[in-house]
C-alpha cells in the first residue's frame, strides 16, 4: 500500500502557539517544586518533547528521560500489542514526571505505559500529549495536557510519521492512501 500526505491539518505556528502555552501551564502547575522529570515516548514525542521543554522557565530543573514503546509498526492502525524496547535510564521514584506523547487514540498503548510507570512509585505523575483523538478510545486514559483534539484522520509530520516517513515535516498534515 502507498500514502500520500493531504493537507495541512495543523500549521507550524499554530504548534508553536500551542507549545508555548502547555510549557507555561505545566510550570505553573509544578509550583514550587521547581524539578520535574519529562519522559518523551520515542520516536514520535522527541520534537515535540525538544520544543515543550525549550519553552519551560530556566529556573526549572528539568530532567529529560526516553522510552521507546510502540503499538503500530508499519501500519496505520495500532496492532493492540504494546511492546517496550527501551526502557529509562533512571529512577522516577519520589519525582514529579509528565510523559510526553505526540498522539493517543486507542489509549492502549498510554496505559500500558502509565501503569508501568506508577508502579515506580512517582511523586506525581501526568500525561501531555501533542494530539489527542478522543473517538478512537478504547480504555480510559486521562490526559493532563493537550496540545489539540484531532478527528480520527491518520497525521504525519512534527515527528508523527507513516511508516518511517514524513516525521520531519514541520507542520502536521493527513496522510491518504492510495
Amino acid at each position: 500500500m502507498s500514502y500520500k500526505l493531504g493537507d495541512v491539518i495543523l500549521s507550524r505556528e499554530a504548534i508553536s502557539r500551542r507549545v508555548k502555552e502547555i510549557a507555561e501551564q505545566i510550570a505553573k502547575d509544578n509550583g514550587k517544586d521547581k524539578s520535574l522529570v519529562v519522559v518523551g515516548i520515542l520516536t514520535g514525542a522527541a520534537f515535540f518533547l525538544t520544543d515543550l521543554v525549550r519553552e519551560m522557565p530556566e529556573d526549572m530543573d528539568i530532567r529529560v528521560d526516553f522510552m521507546s514503546v510502540a503499538s503500530y509498526g508499519d501500519s496505520t492502525t495500532s496492532s493492540g500489542i504494546v511492546r517496550i524496547f527501551h526502557d529509562l535510564k533512571s529512577s522516577i521514584e519520589g519525582k514529579n514526571v509528565v510523559v510526553v506523547e505526540d498522539i493517543v487514540d486507542t489509549g492502549l498503548t498510554l496505559s500500558h505505559l502509565l501503569d508501568l510507570l506508577k508502579n515506580r512509585n512517582p511523586a506525581s505523575l501526568k500525561v501531555c500529549v501533542l494530539l489527542d483523538k478522543k473517538e478512537r478510545r478504547k480504555t480510559e486514559v486521562k490526559v493532563d495536557y493537550c496540545g489539540f483534539s484531532i478527528p480520527d484522520e491518520f497525521v504525519v509530520g512534527y515527528g508523527l510519521d507513516c511508516a518511517g516517513m514524513w516525521r520531519h515535516l514541520k507542520d502536521i498534515k493527513g496522510v491518504i492512501e492510495e
